[in-house]
């Protein structure tokens, strides 16, 4: 199978939509874009990203345990970022419709970012078993993952009000909205195969998920995120053509950190689209002799702060992947964040974005002074 560089897909610049947000009363001029890797020379610049000990966070029954809101340093920039954005269309393959945005938010701002969620939310290791070509096959996730979100038929409601003994957090009181069809409204038990009740997005990651509506005028009610600790953490060929996504659904990615390499390829001949397993690994990837006429593969090389928009047929019709990397100095065991947020339409996909991305394990969360993940228990322990 052939490659080609990524420039050769380029088509000119797409016109982006205009921004809706009320919020957008001026314009800035776009900083400079920083193109070296990811590097050391960017966590000296990066030292005064938020300590363990957030300024303010926000509290749900749900959370394992507060999590930090963003500090107006990082969300003033994203906001001014992602205002102002626009990106490259690749599509001159067949059935492909992406927008690179390279980089959305430059660095130092975007390590920064991530080293302030990489510290600030909880993971989880999943492990789970799926029945693959008859057999059942236990799958142990080769990467850290989270969710928040719920389904198209209900939504969260949610009031903030301060913890007497900590003015700095906010306690969101949950309950179900009503919907246009009350017979589709959350009742007890209608998530019975979830892993754990849904949680709602928590606005560090709420802020991110309303700019990036208002920036490519779609919506979403999902925020994922996997966490790729070192070049070993990786995700095979699959597609998120999974039927509670419905028809041609666009997807928005977001990388931070140590830059991978992200694969594209067309589908098999005859593979056909809607094909997807439950779990990570949703659509085979064919033999590698099988390419579809008129194709080749893509390499993107994300670095922190790119974003990809996956929209249109790329779905239904496109397999991708970040595979291993190793090696001395290899820049993937620096650790690399990636923020997808999508769009579910019924409570099935409820049950599998939780299913796949919290399961029934444990807790973990960042420790920065072993820079490691740990178990949450264990770190709750050591600090009495």
């Amino acid at each position: 199978m052939s490659k080609r560089t990524i420039h050769s897909f380029f088509s000119p610049p797409a016109k982006r939509p205009k921004a809706s947000l009320e919020t957008l009363s001026r314009r800035v001029s776009p900083p400079p874009v920083d193109k070296e890797p990811f590097s050391e020379r960017i966590i000296v610049e990066a030292e005064d990203t938020p300590s363990d000990v957030p300024a303010k966070s926000t509290s749900h029954q749900t959370y394992p345990f507060p999590i930090a809101d963003l500090p107006s340093s990082i969300s003033e920039k994203i906001e001014e970022l992602l205002l102002i954005a626009s990106g490259n269309a690749i599509n001159s393959q067949p059935h492909l419709d992406l927008l690179y945005f390279e980089p959305l938010i430059p660095q130092p701002t975007a390590y920064q970012l991530f080293r302030f969620l990489r510290s600030s939310l909880p993971f989880y290791r999943v492990k789970y078993t799926i029945t693959r070509y008859g057999k059942s096959v236990d799958i142990n996730t080769p990467r850290f993952t989270t969710v928040y979100g719920l389904d198209e038929t209900s939504q969260f409601v949610s009031t903030s009000t301060t913890t007497e003994n900590n003015p700095n957090v906010n306690q969101l009181t949950t309950r179900i909205a009503e919907t246009s069809n009350p017979a589709k409204d959350v009742a007890p038990g209608k998530y019975k195969s979830c892993a754990c009740p849904p949680r709602p997005i928590p606005p560090c990651l709420a802020m991110l998920k309303n700019l990036t509506e208002a920036l490519t005028s779609d919506t979403y009610n999902f925020v994922l995120v996997n966490y790729y600790s070192t070049g070993q953490d990786s995700i095979s060929y699959h597609s998120d053509d999974e039927r509670f996504l419905g028809n041609n659904p666009s997807i928005a990615s977001f990388s931070l950190g140590a830059r991978r390499d992200f694969l594209l390829k067309h589908k098999p001949p005859g593979s056909g689209p809607g094909n997807g397993n439950k779990g990570q690994s949703k659509t085979e990837a064919g033999s590698a002799e099988k390419v579809y006429p008129g194709t080749t593969q893509i390499k993107l090389p994300l670095g922190s702060g790119d974003m990809i928009l996956m929209r249109g047929e790329t779905q239904r019709n496109w397999l991708h992947s970040i595979p291993k990397r190793s090696g001395k100095n290899n820049e993937a065991d620096k650790g690399r964040i990636n923020i997808t947020m999508r769009k579910a339409m019924v409570p099935g996909g409820t049950e599998n974005y939780y299913q796949y991305n919290v399961g029934t394990g444990p807790v973990y969360r960042w420790d920065e002074k072993r820079a490691e993940m740990r178990l949450w228990e264990e770190m709750k322990l050591e600090r009495g």
